[in-house]
């Protein structure tokens, strides 16, 4: 997902004035994460026959209009292979157990095909540098590019990644997932929280030579590493506007960028890490420079929660995107529902639709996506139901 980006280096970043075509005046984004890495939502295993999967996928769709939403952000690319045909990524793995084997039809035409039929949107869902779930590169189809080119990859965390470092990644990825783009007539391309990996105690990210090569003009390794990730972002705005006019790009972070504690224009949240020091992801940044359309948090904690509440969350979002001409859309933790590993807020089946309260007295925010498709269809406890019945009548 990049490639003559060598020389931008250290090149400052400014924001592209083309505009996207928005969704239709005043409609409310009602959606739903529909997962496929490691068979989250769909398919429901490995291995299904064509028929099967199409069936699990229209079931899917289906749930979304019979819970009265609009929208269904579609994880086509999970770790560095695709659900289209891709001329640069293998099949991928999650449908027929064998990556790069061919699953015999193209979902991500028919979810596009069929969520429009069904009057949803549909948003492609991309992770840019996931690569594996596993740190063995024999375990990869045998074109597959991060074999062809095992210098683009670092092991961590117990995951195969990209080392966003490379320009010659940066470009091959965005190569990858503008493919799709060109493709399908999707609404809006969509990235999760995944960019620098998730910090593991003990362990270091091995991009030193990287740094080395690449880091000219910048006295911090942390520094480069944003500067990298304003790259990607950037880069991607851009070439989505080339590709086809009127897709939208939105981000859905991880919900904290910074503790005010650490930063006085923080949220005052005391969470554990935040974006912008531990991901290396300046999300309040591309919200500024418009080089997103919508951002979309995931607040996946519960009113009132000490070390990150939703309702602080929820007014430094708003605060942030104030002005700037990109949507807010809240990301909300429907599988935390029920279960009974959560603080108490999480057993009243209520507690979500409180949310959408909440945050319906904040203009900024133009609706919420829940995850994911599968409790969405399940709901064991009636939360989403509640959210339909006090929202989405």
């Amino acid at each position: 997902m990049a490639g003559a980006v060598g020389a931008l280096s250290a090149l400052a970043l400014t924001g592209s004035s083309a505009a996207r075509t928005g969704p239709p005046a005043g409609r409310e984004m009602r959606g739903m994460w529909l997962a496929s890495v490691a068979n989250l939502d769909w398919p429901s295993r490995k291995g299904l026959s064509a028929d099967e999967q199409r069936a699990e996928l229209l079931v899917h769709l289906d749930t979304a209009v019979r819970r009265r939403l609009n929208t269904v952000v579609f994880q086509v690319r999970p770790t560095a292979d695709a659900l289209w045909p891709s001329p640069y990524e293998p099949w991928a793995e999650c449908l027929t157990g064998e990556q790069g084997r061919d699953p015999g039809w193209d979902p991500l035409g028919t979810a596009v095909e069929e969520a429009h039929r069904r009057g949803l949107e549909l948003h492609a869902w991309f992770n840019p540098y996931r690569v594996a779930n596993h740190t063995d590169p024999g375990r990869l189809s045998a074109a597959h590019p991060a074999r062809r080119n095992p210098e683009w990859i670092v092991a961590y965390g117990g995951k195969l990644l990209y080392n966003p470092g490379l320009p010659e990644v940066r470009r091959f990825v965005q190569d990858a997932m503008l493919d799709a783009v060109r493709r399908y007539e999707v609404d809006a391309v969509h990235w999760d929280d995944y960019f620098y990996p998730y910090p593991v105690a003990g362990q270091t990210f091995a991009d030193a030579d990287a740094y080395a090569a690449h880091g000219a003009g910048f006295g911090e390794l942390a520094d480069w590493r944003r500067h990298n990730t304003d790259l990607l972002v950037r880069e991607m705005s851009e070439r989505i506007r080339e590709v086809r006019p009127g897709v939208r790009f939105g981000v859905s972070p991880f919900g904290v960028w910074r503790n005010f504690a650490r930063d006085p224009e923080g949220s005052r949240t005391r969470a554990g890490f935040g974006t912008y020091d531990d991901l290396y992801a300046d999300t309040r940044k591309w919200v500024r420079e418009g080089w997103i359309d919508h951002v979309c948090p995931q607040l996946y904690w519960n009113i009132g929660f000490p070390p990150a509440d939703y309702a602080e969350l929820v007014r430094w979002w708003a605060a942030t995107v104030r002005g700037t001409g990109t949507e807010l859309y809240v990301g909300e933790a429907l599988y935390k529902a029920g279960d009974p590993a959560q603080p108490a807020a999480w057993q009243d089946p209520a507690e979500l639709s409180r949310h959408l309260t909440l945050a319906a007295s904040y203009p900024e925010v133009r609706g919420h996506v829940f995850f994911s498709a599968r409790q969405v269809g399940t709901d064991r406890t009636g939360a989403m139901e509640r959210v339909v019945a006090d929202h989405y009548r």
